[in-house]
């Protein structure tokens, strides 16, 4: 058949001169390829699936849609395990925190500049955005169990309140819960099980170190050598003991105590920890500080100059540098048993293993000005 060519439904090429029977042939199967499903890829998380709900962090079950495409979180914990779980081409928004304050997320994810902010200085969300990007699913803090009640009311969308709380298992947890929210299980899987090896080698390597070795340790976290977290895992996992571990009950397994200066004479710790993960022309609180501080003049910590930056939470934790924070702390309280650990090597393997990205460390090592850190 010769002819001429026009665009048909659908946009569809078909030849102007078909028979009326050819023609409706090929309508009829037309139809059938339209009705016919579209191939899925295995492992596609895109697909179709049954709805179904997890439990967050401060217990609620939380309904989840069948798809999960457009994802915003106001936690910044949650939004690096998006990025880890190679969910960042779904976020249609970012929190404040990360967008203003992150050194590291921007080095990970560098298309999140171009995301919209969605929260204020507070972390409360601008609702009328972010009802204007329609998400299927919105990520919070567990900080609070009213706020997270009043957006999913207000936003008639799934809300889940997620954070570590400073515990592994926590943070093990959530990365698979986050990846059964967006279908990326197998990834989590992965990266948990990973994260488990490395710790797990560690407390293995710890074993033989001689009874009684492991420091007692405070840490100054918060911009106040007065503030430390009452549970911190790595130092646990390193080896060393938190001098202010159980010092209050904490409903969120995290949180942080004031002490008075007397306390701290008192518990006379082996290490202090000095929260680092500030630009350096914003640390309020710095070894050198601490050092020349005749306050603490009599702590064994001084004495023996046992002060050391450390990186500590920020807004929770990337789930990668937590794992290279531990490694860290190991080699710093028990040198005997990591004589050949290279920091900076070990924390970009294990950046790449998380994000995919070379260099992502010694990146971060040069922006936090931490060189004393990869060179111990």
């Amino acid at each position: 058949m010769t002819g001429t060519c026009g665009k048909g439904p659908a946009g569809k090429w078909y030849n102007a001169t078909m028979t009326p029977a050819l023609r409706f042939t090929f309508f009829v199967l037309l139809a059938a390829l339209a009705a016919s499903p579209a191939p899925v890829l295995a492992g596609d998380p895109s697909q179709d699936r049954p709805s179904f709900a997890v439990t967050d962090s401060l217990g609620r079950r939380v309904g989840i849609p069948p798809r999960v495409r457009r994802i915003i979180s106001l936690e910044p914990e949650i939004t690096r395990i998006i990025v880890a779980l190679g969910g960042g081409d779904r976020l249609v928004g970012l929190d404040f925190f990360l967008r203003h304050h992150d050194h590291l997320f921007p080095l990970l994810f560098p298309a999140g500049a171009g995301l919209p902010v969605v929260s204020n200085q507070g972390q409360d969300p601008n609702y009328e955005l972010v009802l204007k990007l329609r998400p299927d699913v919105l990520f919070s803090s567990p900080s609070e169990f009213q706020s997270t009640e009043t957006m999913q009311i207000k936003l008639r969308t799934p809300v889940a309140a997620l954070a570590s709380s400073g515990k592994f298992d926590n943070l093990l947890d959530e990365i698979e819960t986050v990846g059964r929210v967006i279908g990326r299980e197998d990834r989590a899987r992965e990266l948990a099980d990973y994260f488990r090896k490395r710790v797990g080698a560690v407390r293995q390597a710890l074993r033989v170190a001689p009874a009684g070795t492991g420091p007692r340790v405070y840490l100054a976290f918060w911009g106040s050598p007065l503030r430390t977290p009452v549970s911190y895992e790595p130092v646990d996992a390193a080896g060393g003991t938190n001098c202010a571990a159980g010092l209050l009950p904490s409903y969120l397994g995290a949180a942080g105590a004031t002490v008075p200066l007397e306390q701290i004479l008192r518990w006379d710790p082996d290490v202090i920890l000095v929260q680092g993960n500030y630009l350096p022309g914003d640390r309020t609180v710095t070894v050198e500080g601490i050092l020349r501080d005749p306050r603490l003049a009599s702590l064994k910590a001084v004495r023996a100059g046992r002060v050391h930056y450390t990186f500590g939470f920020w807004y929770w934790w990337d789930p990668a540098l937590v794992l290279v924070e531990t490694l860290y702390l190991a080699r710093l309280f028990h040198p005997r048993q990591f004589p050949d650990f290279d920091f900076e090597k070990e924390g970009n393997k294990i950046f790449r293993e998380f994000y995919g990205v070379d260099g992502a460390f010694t990146a971060l090592a040069k922006v936090l000005n931490c060189d004393e850190w990869v060179r111990n």
